[in-house]
């Protein structure tokens, strides 16, 4: 029977407890199980690094909402990460990136994986030609953000899953900005989605954690080999943290894309804004794109000031319901300046963001007085 998000986000993996019904799946704040008999294992439980049942919950609703073969949960989305990079690669392969990645994503690859001979090239993503001319001999994969962070460009996921076919390469998207709620790339033709599920799938800004979601069983049966090998896996109680928001997702989604476009309403109006992100507007580049592989357009807004950086680092400080803060996706708002908080990493490299740039994660608050507060930062 096909069900609904809403439907698989609230029961997939989630069956009440055999013992005593319990609706919510328990915390097993465990580290090794019982065997009956050597080898003898129970449900296959035998030590938590390798599975927990409350991380299987979860690892199993993860996959159902991205409708994939096989979730996997971790300890952070870098992790993650890191994860899916060593199982598909090897020292020597090449790697192309958005030219606008996360900040710790780009971290990841020029100071941990170049030394370990993983190659890459940050490339456009929106060009298709660009991406194509980028591929070499040795390409695994072509790592998509979209939208991304924090300029919010948008990618083609069905046309650069094409490319990476042609290529014989493999498509990894995070989804972390546009959530499982608005996106779904597996069915879109991508190989691995990632998640920081620290972000909108947790929702609460009270647990830090990552996810990967395999289309493919055979693929997944490699994460998973590697996730226990490499062992950066989600805790018992982070685990079951991020079950709960996940129940949550879609209406919280709902809420905060509403909140997003009236936002972006009043950055439009304001003579100090000189120009707003949002792949909602008709004007961004990547709307035709966003349009048809998503839901709605996102609760994440950037915009720029007329003002230089000097000005936007005033508004950050002068927020007072928007709080200063990094990360994003929780139900309270949040504003930071890219440039010395979260992308400080990519300061001097070609990925480095522009100083004038000013980021909102927003909440699912009234939205009057996300409004209200907003005005008077701005002045």
């Amino acid at each position: 029977m096909n069900q609904g998000f809403e439907t698989l986000a609230i029961h997939a993996g989630q069956e009440p407890d055999p013992y005593t019904g319990a609706v919510v799946p328990p915390i097993y704040a465990v580290s090794t199980y019982k065997q009956d008999g050597v080898g003898g294992l129970r449900a296959g439980y035998e030590y938590s690094r390798s599975a927990n049942p409350t991380r299987t919950a979860l690892e199993e609703a993860m996959a159902a909402v991205e409708g994939g073969s096989r979730g996997l949960a971790f300890a952070s989305g870098l992790a993650a990460e890191d994860t899916v990079l060593r199982t598909i690669c090897k020292p020597g392969d090449h790697v192309i990136i958005p030219n606008d990645a996360y900040g710790g994503t780009y971290r990841l690859f020029a100071k941990v994986h170049e030394r370990w001979g993983l190659h890459y090239d940050p490339v456009p993503l929106g060009d298709l030609a660009a991406v194509a001319a980028a591929v070499t001999q040795k390409t695994r994969v072509i790592w998509v953000e979209t939208p991304t962070n924090p300029l919010l460009g948008i990618a083609d996921i069905a046309a650069l899953a094409q490319l990476a076919r042609d290529c014989g390469a493999l498509l990894v998207v995070d989804n972390t900005f546009a959530s499982p709620y608005l996106q779904q790339p597996l069915a879109l033709g991508a190989d691995v989605v990632v998640h920081s599920t620290t972000k909108y799938v947790g929702g609460h800004s009270d647990v830090v954690g990552g996810a990967l979601v395999a289309r493919d069983a055979g693929l997944g049966e490699e994460l998973a080999y590697h996730q226990n090998a490499m062992g950066a896996v989600a805790g018992p109680f982070d685990a079951w943290l991020t079950l709960r928001g996940l129940k949550t997702l879609g209406v919280r989604m709902d809420r905060h894309c509403e909140n997003a476009e009236r936002v972006v309403d009043l950055l439009l109006a304001h003579p100090r804004v000189t120009s707003v992100l949002y792949p909602g507007l008709a004007e961004h580049p990547g709307h035709e794109v966003a349009a048809k592989q998503m839901r709605r357009f996102g609760g994440m807004v950037s915009f720029r000031m007329a003002g230089g950086e000097a000005e936007a680092v005033e508004v950050c400080d002068r927020t007072r319901l928007f709080t200063l803060g990094e990360s994003l996706g929780g139900v309270e708002s949040l504003i930071e300046h890219p440039g010395r908080m979260t992308h400080a990493s990519v300061a001097g490299s070609p990925l480095e963001v522009p100083g004038d740039l000013v980021r909102l994660s927003v909440g699912i608050e009234s939205v009057d007085d996300l409004l209200a507060d907003l005005t008077q930062a701005l002045g």
